[in-house]
């Protein structure tokens, strides 16, 4: 499946469980309990968990977004317009941007 189709099936197994008008804030701590899974799996070498980690923030994202009325392909278009052209380095293998490399 391509993720366009995973999207859409996330949405509509949000829209059967009432998600979408739950209210944001839950969805925002559920965020924070999913990456707190993936820094665990980083932190023990876990492929299996950072796979699913990764997996459940985009789920969690798509509903959050649905939740505050906002299609996720729509915010992650204007992130990587945001990014396309911007110029930076690695340092301590962190990308920086150039205007904070002062």
């Amino acid at each position: 499946m391509n993720l366009d189709d995973l999207t859409g099936l996330i949405a509509v197994w949000a829209l059967d469980k009432g998600l979408e008008v739950a209210e944001p804030e839950k969805q925002m701590l559920k965020l924070m309990e999913e990456v707190g899974e993936l820094a665990q799996g980083l932190a023990k070498g876990d492929d299996y968990k950072i796979i699913d980690s990764i997996g459940d923030v985009y789920v969690v994202l798509t509903i959050l977004s649905m939740q505050l009325d906002l299609r996720i392909e729509d915010c992650i278009e204007q992130a990587y317009v945001e990014i396309a052209d911007r110029k930076g380095k690695m340092v301590n293998g962190v990308f920086v941007k150039e205007e904070d490399l002062q």
